[in-house]
């Protein structure tokens, strides 16, 4: 069990990757749709913030619930939200269906969450990538320690790195969102010592939402000789990054899930959140008895990975794929970490 962490230190990119209200869920306005698994076993309920469509993020998390459903012989319905109201309308629906365990996704969930676990304090949740600023013991939250990916990807920008220079754009100054850069850095600077770090943060009304802000940042960062960069700036503001290191013959990297087919051949490595595996022993926990807690994802739990780690890198379209001499040397860092040899400190804790 971890130290229950703050609402806004889990304010992460995730959630964001989701894309803003898109399409129509699966199952109509307010619908579910239902899943296979046997009918004497538990019941899951995954409720999303957005439509699945086709991102990954959301897509592994489907496909966590599902294993979940199936190891344990139970059953398993989704709820895909397209808006503030339907995601309200959506939690109070898998409510009423009483099942063993709900999960929910991102930080969006944090208010409903609260008020429904307190009105319903047998009905078991698990909230993935963030936690409700008061505990309950009927609310386990299952967060993840993005910071230690970041690491692993500054290794390799700094290992394929001609000028030795690497930056990063992030959405927002703050010690949460300092996650995707500080560890950037010092990731680089293990392997390679002499290498400099500039990031620069979009900030603004909209730091979520505003490409052009994000590629005229990354433009700004190839003209002082940067020639990798990690974006941290949503799914849209990523699409910027992208853009301007195509543009300029520089590289990038992305987050959450596998964004280099956006751009390929410019984007290096993207550091994934692994939501499949973290939702599969988040729901095997609370079924066990293991309830109310904040539980902590990393390298070591597989929660936070890189694609070019991943068995399936060959057909990601990512850059690291043809640099298996660097994987070789990350893929030791990452075995340093989960040995406990090397400790990634969390920009959030100061």
């Amino acid at each position: 069990m971890t130290p229950r962490p703050r609402l806004l230190g889990l304010l992460t990119i995730g959630v964001l990757l989701a894309g803003c209200n898109a399409a129509a869920n699966d199952g109509g306005d307010g619908g579910g749709s239902d899943g296979g698994g046997g009918t004497d076993g538990p019941s899951l309920v995954l409720v999303t913030p957005n439509p699945v469509g086709v991102n990954d993020f959301l897509k592994l998390a489907v496909a966590g619930v599902e294993d979940a459903a199936k190891e344990h012989g139970g059953s398993q319905k989704v709820y895909q939200s397209t808006d503030p109201a339907s995601l309200q309308q959506n939690v109070a629906a898998a409510v009423r269906d009483k099942p063993d365990v709900i999960v929910a996704v991102g930080f969006n969930f944090a208010d409903v969450l609260a008020q429904q676990a307190e009105q319903n304090p047998d009905q078991q949740f698990l909230f993935v990538d963030s936690c409700t600023e008061k505990a309950y013991p009927n609310v386990t939250c299952a967060v993840f320690r993005e910071y230690e990916g970041v690491y692993l990807a500054g290794a390799e920008a700094a290992l394929l790195s001609k000028s030795g220079k690497v930056g990063a754009v992030v959405a927002l100054d703050t010690p949460q969102f300092r996650r995707y850069s500080t560890p950037f850095g010092e990731g680089a600077a293990k392997v390679k010592p002499t290498t400099t770090l500039s990031p620069l943060f979009i900030g603004g009304a909209n730091p979520f939402n505003d490409p052009g802000r994000a590629k005229q940042l990354t433009a700004t960062l190839a003209g002082q000789g940067v020639d990798h960069v990690m974006g941290a700036a949503s799914a849209s503001g990523n699409l910027g990054v992208f853009e301007a290191a195509k543009e300029h013959g520089i590289f990038a990297f992305g987050v959450d899930a596998n964004q280099c087919p956006a751009s390929p051949g410019q984007v290096v490595d993207n550091v994934i959140k692994r939501t499949d595996v973290v939702i599969t022993d988040g729901v095997s926990a609370i079924l066990d008895g293991e309830r109310g807690e904040a539980r902590s994802y990393g390298v070591k739990e597989e929660g936070i990975s890189l694609t070019g780690l991943q068995q399936d890198a060959a057909s990601s379209q990512c850059v690291i794929v043809d640099h298996p001499d660097v994987i070789e040397q990350v893929g030791t860092l990452r075995d340093d970490i989960v040995a406990g040899t090397i400790t990634v400190a969390d920009p959030a804790q100061g």
